[in-house]
């Protein structure tokens, strides 16, 4: 049966076989039509599972994911979710300095003004969100471990950095892990919280420009979703490698964004399959590349890092896995797609494409409906590549 599902996208596809835009009707433009056209999934939730509850999603996730039966038992926890995003925010803190507080403004919704149109996805409360419930996800699927790469344990001279730090979520969580390393997180946009752990700081830069940083400086670059936003991978890599002490390591977690099945439950007329064609059309119009968490292992190794690994985890979208933590996992990444829809997909389609908002805003309701389809059975890959910087 996975041999009838649809290829994954090696070759980009040819204007000619990609959805043409709706045809605009302004009497179907209302707010409900924009919204969506069903009730939205429910805000998840998260609480701290077993170790041994972890140790199994986490080894089927790199395995194959069981689906549930019609006869399983649908019931499990969720409570939690938003105090332990929120609770991260609370420790003992210092004010984030920065004086780039600029936004740009398009089709409704906000985007960083630094550098601007260098990244494609807004970056107002929603997307913030979207980004934090991202975050429990891929803590829970990667087994709780905020990292794999070592990181030198009570030295008061260890320095990390994330890299796209985004909100700032990992970068405070592990503050508070290593209290007496200096953790720094740069983005592009100044939406990282006021009050940080004092061992916490951002900065507002561009990491396809030069770094500023002196080299043989850190201990640990970290970076997560950086797919969206990365252009220039030799250029990001050969910077990380050179400001990374001798013996030091680097890690990426990057999702393939691209529905992969197993059973053959997703067909190329499923408009969220289709809305992925077009996405990742959309970007490579911006030179992004959805997909490069396929080649990253092969580049990072080309950068001259050694001991590189690489962790392939699936992440289900939607609550159809039997296992009660993947089930959890894949409500978040519903709600992370389901949310997001229209944010990650009006730059694409819009400055990529060609299409105007409102027939961007009169697609996605059928994309809404085949991704509620839970008679349907995709999952994205997470990757997550450790590697390490030659001692000589």
């Amino acid at each position: 049966m996975a041999a009838s599902f649809p290829a994954h996208p090696s070759a980009h596809q040819s204007a000619r076989s990609r959805p043409s835009p709706p045809p605009l009707d302004r009497r179907a433009l209302s707010n409900d039509s924009r919204r969506n056209d069903g009730p939205a999934p429910p805000t998840p939730h998260y609480d701290q599972p077993t170790a041994a509850q972890q140790s199994e999603a986490f080894q089927q996730a790199l395995n194959t994911i069981e689906v549930q039966g019609s006869s399983d038992d649908d019931s499990y926890s969720d409570s939690g979710y938003e105090e332990s995003i929120n609770s991260a925010f609370l420790s003992t803190s210092t004010s984030m300095t920065s004086s780039v507080r600029h936004y740009d403004f398009e089709n409704g919704r906000r985007y960083h003004a630094y550098r601007q149109g260098h990244y494609l996805l807004p970056n107002d409360d929603a997307e913030q969100e979207r980004e934090d419930i991202k975050h429990a996800t891929v803590l829970i699927v990667c087994g709780g471990k905020l990292h794999f790469a070592p990181v030198p344990q009570n030295a008061s001279d260890t320095r990390i950095l994330d890299i796209g730090t985004g909100t700032g979520i990992w970068c405070v969580e592990m503050g508070d892990h290593y209290p007496s390393a200096q953790i720094t997180g740069v983005d592009l946009s100044p939406i990282q919280p006021d009050w940080v752990p004092p061992n916490v700081n951002f900065i507002v830069d561009d990491i396809a420009s030069e770094w500023l940083y002196p080299e043989n400086h850190f201990d640990m670059i970290h970076a997560r979703h950086m797919g969206v936003a990365i252009k220039d991978w030799d250029h990001v890599l050969a910077s990380a490698y050179t400001h990374l002490k001798p013996g030091a390591w680097l890690e990426f977690c990057e999702f393939d964004y691209w529905p992969s099945c197993d059973d053959g439950t997703m067909t190329e007329d499923n408009l969220h399959f289709k809305w992925h064609v077009l996405v990742t059309e959309g970007m490579i119009k911006a030179g992004v590349d959805l997909h490069a968490a396929l080649t990253l292992k092969d580049r990072i190794t080309k950068a001259g890092f050694k001991n590189v690994t690489e962790r392939i985890m699936k992440v289900p979208l939607g609550s159809w896995a039997k296992n009660p933590l993947l089930k959890k996992v894949g409500s978040y990444m519903h709600a992370v797609l389901y949310d997001g829809l229209q944010g990650i997909c009006m730059g694409p389609l819009t400055r990529g494409l060609g299409w105007s908002r409102d027939q961007v805003e009169l697609y996605l309701p059928g994309v809404r409906k085949d991704l509620n389809n839970m008679s349907v059975h995709t999952y994205y890959s997470l990757h997550v590549i450790t590697a390490q910087k030659p001692y000589n």
